[in-house]
């Protein structure tokens, strides 16, 4: 849908004689909604019933331990995703490993369809080592197989035919989703973290501070870094 919307309007203007050369630096769809310190806070403290720490850049790392241990991890940071979802801005994130923790994180938060897989997001560079892909795939948009050696790595993002579509991750995509994969590889030797947009079945996906606080504390979800702040249940 965003590609229909994009492109109707570089017609458009390339119609009017615009130069449209620039599109050829256009690398990632983080076009939506962002928000100050200053109003992520305000609307932490509007809820009576959390606590949270302010971790100021150090969120990466705390989010990625958290994961590692298991939890159930929801990240709120920068502009929104627009068209491709769950690129990192607005994602819930778990470890791609055991394999039932793909049925944990639907029945406790994304209560989806059990044939619908979840999405593996990977270290750019470690790509051709888990998937048989030869090209980057940063907007989490082109299936690939799992190389067979990999599927009892990441077996809670591999679908029933040994599939997975893959978002791989550079430093000028997203520099700080990609520190939170580089630190969850650091904490457990995997590059690679199981992704899901930030919603629920039914719902948009999260785009103000508010909505990814309700979510969070309507769900079973463990972790919300929202922001500089760590919120844990």
């Amino acid at each position: 849908d965003d590609g229909l919307a994009i492109g109707s309007a570089i017609l458009t203007a390339i119609d009017l004689g615009e130069d449209v050369s620039w599109l050829n630096d256009f690398v990632m769809p983080y076009f939506g909604d962002s928000y100050t310190r200053k109003e992520v806070k305000k609307a932490l403290d509007s809820f009576d019933n959390i606590t949270y720490e302010d971790i100021n850049d150090d969120w990466p790392q705390e989010a990625a331990i958290a994961v590692s241990k298991g939890k159930i991890c929801s990240i709120f940071q920068g502009k929104m995703e627009f068209g491709p979802r769950a690129l990192g801005n607005r994602s819930i994130l778990t470890a791609p490993f055991p394999e039932d923790m793909r049925d944990i994180l639907n029945s406790r938060v994304k209560f989806r369809e059990e044939f619908r897989p979840f999405a593996p997001s990977i270290l750019h560079e470690f790509t051709q080592d888990y998937f048989e892909i030869k090209q980057d795939s940063p907007h989490m948009l082109i299936t690939s197989k799992v190389k067979s050696e990999k599927i009892d790595n990441i077996p809670a993002v591999v679908h029933v035919d040994n599939s997975a579509r893959v978002q791989t991750v550079k430093s000028e995509n997203n520099f700080k989703f990609r520190k939170l994969l580089e630190a969850f590889h650091k904490e457990t030797n995997c590059p690679v973290l199981l992704n899901t947009s930030f919603n629920v079945k039914g719902q948009p996906i999260v785009n103000s501070p508010k909505d990814a606080i309700e979510c969070f504390l309507g769900t079973n979800i463990d972790v919300l870094v929202i922001g500089n702040y760590y919120v844990e249940k």
